[in-house]
């Protein structure tokens, strides 16, 4: 199966869910927004979200600044 992550294709298997990908991603969730298919994804669904063949995937970091 293909994702695409911030603008990247990337292979994945079809039993992968958005906190996977993070993990193998090394990729911090703290501070992280997660959008598929120009859609926030809740941090209590990544877990759970079932990814498509296709999904666009935006990892989005809270930045602060003035």
């Amino acid at each position: 199966m293909q994702i695409i992550i911030n603008g990247e294709k990337k292979k994945c298997r079809p039993d992968e869910n958005i906190a996977t990908i993070l993990t193998s991603l090394s990729i911090h969730s703290e501070i992280m927004a997660v959008a598929v298919n120009m859609n926030i994804v809740k941090k209590d669904l990544w877990n759970t979200y079932r990814l498509k063949d296709g999904d666009k995937l935006e990892f989005l970091e809270f930045v602060g600044g003035g």
